[in-house]
């Protein structure tokens, strides 16, 4: 089977939105039916508290990645985003699903090196979050986190949402946006072809992110008013944007 790549990320699946669960199923029905590899970067979904408590409806994912991989030979993988690094392998190894570092070396369907990550790691003009960030990402407080009883870790975890939206409202777009410094930067040290990445909510395809010319940035699109997903094959890649299926 040639090799076909998909890569998503900022779905947010959240109980209150089901439409967006149902693009998700139709995206695995429908699109990943022949894919060989499925990358997840990332606040797949709105929230998560530890695997002892999952999302209301993580169980109807699992059941659909299970069933996917029983159809197929297909490799799924997991990078955690800035509201999902919570979710740990207890909970993925129900799907045999790969937990990914923050930054991840990956070799394209046609030979060239991209490097995938979440994105949040890239806005470091918005210092106030990389510095929560550095706390929350910090394996001591998330073992201290983890050992609370359930409903204290609910009552932090809405408390961080508030904080989190609020403070969004109050930044400048440039400033929650990516750094191109940080971006060039990154190429350079990682020495790749392509840089893939959500968490910005700003779909695009950016070329020419180095000096030389070279460097091309894909952003990937959040599940909000329709779908997205970036397709790698031997020939092309290819962002696409998908309506959600209308409920009968």
């Amino acid at each position: 089977m040639p090799k076909k790549q998909l890569f998503i990320s900022d779905l947010h699946l959240q109980p209150e939105r089901p439409d967006i669960f149902e693009g998700l199923l139709w995206f695995l029905d429908k699109v990943a039916q022949d894919a060989t590899e499925l990358y997840l970067l990332g606040d797949i979904f709105e929230y998560w508290i530890g695997d002892d408590a999952p999302l209301p409806g993580a169980e109807k994912l699992i059941a659909a990645l299970q069933a996917l991989q029983e159809h197929q030979n297909i490799a799924i993988f997991f990078q955690h985003g800035n509201r999902d690094f919570l979710v740990q392998t207890q909970w993925l190894d129900q799907a045999n699903i790969h937990l990914l570092p923050e930054s991840y070396p990956l070799q394209l369907a046609n030979g060239q090196m991209a490097l995938l990550m979440h994105g949040d790691q890239l806005c470091t003009e918005d210092t106030e979050y990389q510095q929560f960030r550095s706390v929350v990402r910090d394996p001591s407080w998330q073992h201290a986190f983890l050992s609370k009883p359930l409903q204290e870790r609910i009552a932090i975890a809405k408390s961080l949402r508030a904080e989190s939206q609020s403070r969004g409202a109050e930044k400048a777009y440039s400033i929650m946006d990516v750094s191109p410094e940080t971006v060039r930067e990154t190429f350079v040290s990682a020495d790749v072809d392509h840089l893939i990445h959500g968490h910005t909510h700003r779909p695009a395809h950016h070329p020419n992110q180095v000096k030389d010319g070279q460097g091309e940035r894909w952003v990937l699109g959040d599940w909000d008013q329709a779908g997205w997903y970036l397709q790698a094959d031997e020939q092309q890649l290819q962002l696409i944007r998908f309506e959600f299926p209308v409920s009968a």
